[in-house]
């Protein structure tokens, strides 16, 4: 595929654009080496984050970025997750479809769009603004909404307005030319809601692309190697245990707390917590308040950094809440692949669907979330011979080349080819 025009709607990319990195950013980049145009589509605004990016009086801003180029579309700022975050979404459907008028009229039309969840309007502006052009819309599923609300318990299922977010998510499928899941059992969700035509609904399965997050390693051993962190914990001669990412609820961060009271006696153990959350303070306290002096909470540490701190684990941990998501049908983390990418083990608090450590064999994952069973855990990785350690290292850094970058946007090219 050459020489075409393409569209990527996703209302969080700013990010993205900040960060030089990211799903679409990848996508975009090996798109326009194979000689295709991309624009990428996000708000002005960044979640969670007071910060916007001023646009003109037409309600927008384009912008490139390692010559991706980006159009920012005005929105309202929001904080957290109440009534501000969905006039946020609200205002980015309303006025991405008038965007898209206003630039369609001073450039061409594209020849595909892809949008993209988190939130479903999105997908269904994509839609819209992809009949009135009368070109293909490839819907992007990367979190099955609403069902990710209802796991949490914010929604019933059987609500009004649970009713009313599953017809809409159906419409969804339905109308889309493609659909792109990004967990490898997310279509056996469209089976049990008995949605697709062989079970009576209106959706062709065949339809149905998986493609997983993953990783760009061109830029992940750049930066292992330009991005060194100076980090006396981590140049340390200890067995370091190493979780990085959002300290929140769903990750359970506070199960690796328990594991290392568990541990207090294995001086030569580390636990090392990189990321921040709505649950730090919460763990600083526990922390002096229980005296576990071998966990180190370790802060937010710029993106660049993730790469070396990883390559200096001595295992990764995957730490998750066991209720609080459905991991039946995958894993699609972003983490997931970095610590692939760092050719180190890998342990899972969670034994899901799909399961990615299994089939590559990456290390453990536990069956019954305990600290018990994870500080086993780590003990049984620190005990193992140096052949049988080197054999999970060897197999992440070969799993994590099935899901570089590279290799998934050739996945998407056969999708929009198809």
């Amino acid at each position: 595929m050459k020489n075409s025009n393409i569209w990527i709607f996703n209302h969080y990319a700013t990010d993205m654009f900040k960060n030089h990195g990211g799903r679409h950013y990848y996508f975009a980049k090996y798109l326009m080496k194979s000689n295709n145009d991309v624009t990428i589509f996000c708000a002005n605004t960044y979640h969670n984050n007071t910060q916007y990016i001023k646009t003109n009086k037409f309600g927008y801003k384009e912008e490139k970025c390692d010559d991706i180029p980006f159009v920012f579309v005005k929105t309202i700022k929001a904080t957290g997750n109440g009534i501000g975050r969905i006039f946020n979404m609200l205002f980015f459907y309303r006025n991405l479809q008038k965007v898209s008028r206003k630039i369609v009229k001073g450039e061409k039309k594209p020849d595909y769009i892809i949008a993209s969840s988190v939130h479903p309007l999105t997908m269904v502006a994509g839609i819209k603004i992809a009949r009135k052009m009368k070109v293909p819309c490839i819907c992007e599923i990367r979190d099955l909404w609403p069902e990710a609300i209802f796991s949490f318990g914010k929604l019933k299922e059987n609500s009004f307005l649970g009713r009313c977010l599953t017809k809409g998510e159906y419409w969804i499928y339905k109308n889309a030319d493609k659909l792109i899941f990004t967990k490898p059992g997310d279509t056996d969700y469209l089976k049990e809601k008995k949605w697709t035509k062989e079970l009576g609904g209106k959706i062709d399965i065949n339809k149905c692309y998986y493609i997983n997050n993953g990783v760009d390693l061109e830029v992940f051993n750049k930066q292992k190697k330009e991005f060194k962190l100076k980090d006396d914990e981590l140049e340390k001669n200890k067995f370091n245990v190493i979780y990085t990412g959002a300290i929140r609820p769903v990750n359970n961060v506070g199960n690796l707390l328990d594991a290392a009271k568990i541990l207090k006696n294995n001086s030569d153990i580390q636990i090392l917590i990189y990321g921040e959350g709505n649950q730090l303070n919460e763990l600083k306290e526990r922390v002096i308040d229980e005296k576990i002096l071998n966990v180190k909470l370790m802060g937010k540490v710029d993106k660049s950094n993730i790469p070396y701190i990883l390559s200096m684990a001595s295992v990764n941990i995957l730490n998750y809440s066991q209720s609080l998501y459905n991991w039946s049908r995958g894993n699609s983390s972003n983490k997931l692949f970095e610590y692939m990418a760092s050719g180190k083990p890998i342990i899972s608090t969670v034994k899901m669907g799909y399961d990615f450590i299994d089939k590559y064999d990456l290390g453990i994952s536990i069956k019954n979330n305990t600290a018990n069973e994870l500080a086993n855990s780590i003990l049984k990785i620190k005990s193992m011979s140096k052949l049988e350690y080197d054999k999970y290292c060897n197999n992440a850094l070969k799993a994590a080349e099935e899901f570089d970058f590279k290799k998934l946007t050739k996945k998407l090219i056969e999708c929009i080819e198809d």
